[in-house]
């Protein structure tokens, strides 16, 4: 074959190779996206065990939210993902929610946990409404303000039946409810969580704990892999 015909065959294999190349460049791509919101699974979730628990014990699938009362985007998180986590999947018994109490704001923090771990222990039942209405009584505007207080915890808690406050009171300066509060700082510690809310599902941990899809994903995997 003459050099005049080569030069078309060899054009040829090399717009053939830029086309593998540029594919193969795409699919690493793809693939990198569909991993940039997951951080590597640890080899199993924290413990849930003496912790607040919502839905069937035997669920297949563990939510847990490592969340600070005082921290704003933990209030964001229960009013616009929470809803949809126990619609699509802790009411029908594919997935079990936990919460960790985390302590980034100081003693504001550690009262809120405090006193949500006296109330689970006071009476189980009344734990999840004591959740959401104490972080419903965080302020939209100006949280960092002094608002965790023992007069707000009561105020909430008289509001919720069940609570006895007065028990409620002397249980938050029990040792044994303070105990149940560094076992949570101790989870904390252990699987590093850097932000609240933190979300992990069967021990995978998210970057963004508003990808929705990203959850459902997770936990949908999780199911098929049962």
């Amino acid at each position: 074959m003459s050099k005049k015909n080569q030069s078309p065959m060899k054009l040829l294999m090399l717009i053939t190779l830029l086309v593998f190349a540029v594919i193969a460049a795409l699919v690493v791509i793809n693939n990198l996206k569909s991993e940039q919101n997951v951080s590597p699974s640890t080899e199993e979730g924290p413990s849930i065990e003496g912790q607040p628990v919502l839905g069937e014990s035997d669920a297949p699938v563990t939510v847990v939210e490592f969340g600070d009362f005082k921290c704003p985007a933990c209030k964001a998180w229960g009013q616009n993902i929470f809803p949809k986590l126990v619609e699509d999947y802790v009411d029908t018994g594919k997935v079990k929610f936990s919460y960790i109490n985390v302590l980034f704001h100081g003693d504001e923090s550690k009262l809120g946990s405090v006193a949500a771990e006296a109330v689970y222990k006071q009476n189980p039942d009344s734990y999840w409404d004591f959740n959401k209405a104490l972080f419903d009584a965080q302020p939209d505007v100006d949280h960092d303000s002094l608002w965790i207080t023992m007069e707000k915890i009561n105020e909430v808690a008289s509001t919720i039946p069940g609570i006895d406050t007065d028990q409620l009171e002397k249980d938050i300066q029990s040792q044994d409810i303070i105990d149940e509060v560094n076992n949570d700082s101790a989870l904390v510690e252990e699987h590093k969580v850097q932000q609240t809310p933190s979300i992990m599902v069967n021990g995978t941990m998210l970057e963004d704990p508003f990808d929705y899809e990203k959850i459902k994903s997770l936990i949908d995997q999780a199911l098929e892999d049962k």
